[in-house]
């Protein structure tokens, strides 16, 4: 993810991607404008749905954190 952090699957948007490594779920966001690959959840394939959804209530607060941390 380092070098491309294109690789996964890509979920609902072209930024919000989804990476299987063993048997969990990375999903993680990608914020080009500031050059960052944020990660805020690692799931199975039970609870994957359920991730998702809660990741696309929480963008914004995401975007902003991750802003606060690039400052």
């Amino acid at each position: 993810m380092a070098e491309n952090p294109f690789v996964g699957k890509p979920l609902s948007v072209k930024w919000f991607r989804e990476k299987k490594f063993k048997k969990y779920r990375i999903y993680y966001l990608i914020y080009e404008n500031i050059q960052s690959v944020y990660v805020v959840n690692l799931s199975n394939k039970k609870e994957q749905q359920k991730i998702i959804n809660s990741i696309m209530l929480l963008l914004d607060a995401y975007k902003k954190e991750i802003e606060k941390i690039m400052e």
